[in-house]
């Protein structure tokens, strides 16, 4: 079993939507579509135009995690789409942590120092992740202006990275 990361874009949607869409609907019900993200059928125009970057990571040519980078603001991006299919998870393969490494050295190699993200109550396991990752919990009155708002989130996070 052999991981490889790569930067990905329009031609991955539809494996994309396939691994996202299966982990939110059916592993944590959450009440989301397709049309609720549409960014994941624009990869290209959502994120690596305006700065930020989508990720995808493969174990035999299949895609089992993926992380995304939306730049919002001159120094500052929000993660987004941090997913890894049930069977990949953990330390084993360390495929989470991999990708929040690629993007932080990303980050810091385009001169982003604030990443911001939002999750969900339900998802524990991804906020212990993010905290481990020296990852502070903030209000959502303390993102910013321009902070790419999901409407599902309720909790909130910061990490200043240099």
């Amino acid at each position: 079993m052999k991981l490889q990361i790569q930067s990905i874009d329009n031609s991955y949607s539809e494996q994309a939507i396939e691994l996202i869409l299966t982990i939110q609907q059916q592993e944590f019900n959450i009440p989301i579509t397709v049309h609720d993200q549409p960014d994941l059928k624009e990869i290209e125009s959502f994120y690596h135009e305006a700065g930020g970057n989508f990720w995808g990571a493969f174990i035999d040519g299949e895609l089992v995690g993926s992380i995304a980078l939306v730049k919002f603001d001159d120094g500052s991006g929000a993660i987004r789409k941090m997913f890894v299919k049930k069977e990949f998870r953990g330390k084993e393969l360390n495929i989470a942590q991999i990708l929040l490494e690629i993007l932080i050295s990303f980050c810091r190699e385009k001169g982003i120092n604030d990443i911001y993200l939002g999750t969900i109550t339900v998802l524990k396991a991804a906020q212990r992740f993010y905290e481990r990752n020296d990852f502070m919990k903030i209000k959502k009155e303390e993102l910013p202006a321009r902070f790419p708002l999901m409407s599902a989130d309720d909790i909130f996070y910061h990490l200043h990275t240099d």
